[in-house]
């Protein structure tokens, strides 16, 4: 399957390529987006090490001067095909930003751990483009971003944005979203539907909100030091992956002959974890996301709860692993990972976040199983991503229960992330 994966991946990832960056998808996501480009990224180095360098950097180099990656670099000429676009964001206006057109939220911070595994798949290539020597100042400086902008007495990074999880209409954000007063109620811009069913996407209310939010940001200079920003939480997942990507950091810095820096980044990630500790809910059986306005646990089962399988040494692996097998994501019973818990009512097998199966967040899964000394479950894991995506045409995300697929097709990080993990676990 190997073969046949690799072939089909590449002409999907050809098509999205766009000369320095790979879009997510042609019709839906005409731009760059910050995390998938580094989902991408970990495929692409199969390909061709050098492109996955290239990804990175043109991520990389969209950075504001206060350490920031955007969400979203845009593509201004495909401006009116994606709402919100950079029309409205107007970067160029917020003395922070970069000069290029982009989104002021972020999205999860995985971006280290690519650079990492895209150095390793050609060190010698690496080191001709100085790739690492351009890339770690810069994620050092988005890490220190987060640590100084971002994170509180927790010790945790808060988001201000549902966008900003990559998990937009997650049932986390439910309670939050209910309790603003505000939002867009006239012409709320969907060109979204144009691509996908509507039964698939956030529907009309919570796009008025998230409108409202990314509007009320940017009128602030996206600022987040905003005391009365209406949506502050923490999310495990966004947290899971910037600890993973600190440990990423000090390898990054021991290959660079700076132990002091890597020793540094390590005690980062191992106060980031202790700090998760404070979302575990033991009745749940997993990480929950809590909301910083209220003060209150967003008592949901979702699969950026199951993430923090990412770090080593977490108190909790044997708990989760269960919760991960149980009934309510039936880890090797339905299609992937769902994003939801399957008995939750709540649950809804085609809505975005709210259920369906994503491959990027299956990827996480199986990196973590396969670390953890789980090597079946996440061959088995790997084997039912290739299937699935060469069988839909590299589907967005799956339904749980049929495999099915929702959102829309040729989807790059599923091309991506299935010929990484066809590769290196289907090569066993």
């Amino acid at each position: 399957m190997t073969a046949t994966m690799r072939a089909a991946a590449t002409r999907v990832l050809e098509r999205n390529w766009r000369g320095t960056y790979t879009v997510p998808a042609g019709g839906l996501y005409p731009h760059q987006w910050s995390w998938d480009s580094a989902f991408i990224a970990v495929g692409l180095r199969h390909i061709s090490p050098r492109r996955a360098q290239i990804e990175l950097d043109s991520l990389l180099s969209a950075q504001w001067h206060d350490g920031r990656l955007p969400q979203i670099v845009f593509n201004r000429e495909r401006d009116d095909d994606y709402s919100p676009g950079g029309d409205f964001w107007r970067s160029e206006t917020i003395p922070e930003s970069s000069a290029v057109s982009t989104a002021g939220l972020v999205q999860p911070p995985n971006h280290a751990l690519a650079v990492l595994l895209v150095h390793e798949a050609d060190p010698a290539e690496s080191r001709r483009r100085r790739f690492l020597q351009r890339a770690y100042p810069r994620l050092v400086a988005w890490h220190h971003y987060l640590r100084s902008r971002r994170t509180g007495p927790s010790g945790l990074a808060r988001i201000v944005h549902p966008w900003e999880s990559g998990m937009d209409n997650s049932p986390y954000w439910d309670a939050p979203l209910a309790a603003m007063t505000e939002t867009i109620v006239d012409d709320v811009p969907r060109p979204d539907l144009q691509h996908a069913d509507a039964s698939h996407r956030p529907s009309n209310a919570e796009y008025g909100k998230y409108l409202y939010l990314a509007g009320r940001y940017r009128d602030h200079d996206c600022d987040d030091l905003d005391a009365l920003s209406p949506y502050q939480l923490e999310d495990p997942a966004f947290n899971a992956l910037w600890a993973r990507s600190e440990l990423a950091l000090a390898d990054i810095a021991a290959v660079l002959g700076d132990d002091a820096s890597a020793a540094e980044h390590r005690e980062n990630a191992e106060q980031i974890a202790h700090a998760l500790e404070s979302l575990w809910d033991e009745g749940l059986g997993c990480f929950v996301a809590r909301d910083l306005l209220s003060g209150r646990l967003q008592r949901f089962r979702t699969v950026s709860g199951l993430v923090p399988l990412l770090l080593p040494d977490l108190a909790h692996t044997d708990a989760l692993l269960q919760t991960l097998r149980g009934e309510h994501f039936a880890l090797g019973q339905v299609a992937l990972v769902p994003s939801h818990d399957l008995t939750a009512p709540t649950f809804d097998t085609a809505r975005y976040w709210r259920g369906p199966s994503w491959f990027n967040t299956a990827w996480l899964v199986a990196e973590a199983l396969d670390e953890r000394g789980h090597g079946s479950e996440a061959r088995a894991l790997a084997e039912q991503m290739s299937s699935l995506a060469l069988t839909h045409d590299f589907p967005e995300y799956v339904d749980p229960h049929t495999g099915a697929p929702r959102g829309t097709l040729d989807f790059s990080w599923t091309a991506a992330l299935s010929l990484d993990l066809s590769i290196r676990l289907g090569a066993r």
